[in-house]
């Protein structure tokens, strides 16, 4: 379900009562990016000039797996010997995004729509992946629902070489580039669900997915 227009109808009303317009100003804009480039970023740790493989150290940090293929087409197979090796079901759930890829040709059952809560596994793809910390940065929307990285108890998400950036300010400068304001909900993944409330023992999954794997795509 699409609740973009529900967004934008509450924050429209909010700015009508402070007196502004109902949506921001080519010179409202202007300010926001004004104040971000008068303030300088803060010290970023190193990573180097290779991103993907920063990227996925990191990712493996935070109890990722990854596997990297050279093209798009190549993701379904690698979808497949991935959940056949883990001994995962071969029907799954994907962003509409991806609903294009031949996964019936890999052995898979992929239905492009929103996860329930009878899913066990959710393919995806990112909006941005960030090397500091190996993490996803994942935007809602029609063709891409935040659901899916959080419902199923397997993650799967397919991250482009083009889309590792160095840093979070890399990210959020990527979305207010692309995307002019946020969506209606932006979240950041590190790794699978996890919890350490009882007894400060770490548990996966207690709040979301307890495995993501990444499939890096080297090429187009």
């Amino acid at each position: 379900m699409d609740t973009s227009s529900a967004r934008r109808n509450i924050l429209s009303r909010i700015r009508q009562a402070q007196g502004r317009s109902g949506t921001p100003t080519a010179a409202e804009r202007d300010a926001v990016e004004a104040y971000i480039a008068r303030h300088p970023i803060g010290p970023q740790p190193t990573v180097g000039d290779d991103l993907l493989a920063h990227f996925e150290a990191q990712a493996q940090r935070m109890s990722s797996t990854t596997q990297r293929v050279a093209r798009m087409v190549d993701v379904p197979a690698a979808v497949a010997a991935f959940l056949s090796a883990g001994g995962l079901p071969s029907e799954a759930v994907c962003w509409p995004a991806l609903g294009g890829l031949q996964w019936a040709d890999a052995g898979l059952r992929v239905e492009p729509r929103a996860p329930n809560g009878t899913d066990l596994v959710g393919i995806s793809g990112v909006f941005a992946a960030i090397a500091e910390t190996g993490t996803l940065m994942m935007l809602s929307g029609p063709q891409t629902p935040a659901s899916m990285h959080l419902l199923p108890e397997t993650h799967v998400a397919v991250v482009a070489a083009s889309q590792i950036v160095a840093h979070y300010e890399d990210a959020f400068a990527r979305m207010r580039e692309e995307r002019g304001t946020p969506p209606r909900a932006m979240n950041l993944v590190s790794g699978p669900s996890r919890t350490g409330d009882i007894e400060q023992t770490i548990v996966l999954g207690a709040h979301g997915p307890y495995r993501v794997h990444l499939v890096l795509v080297e090429g187009e």
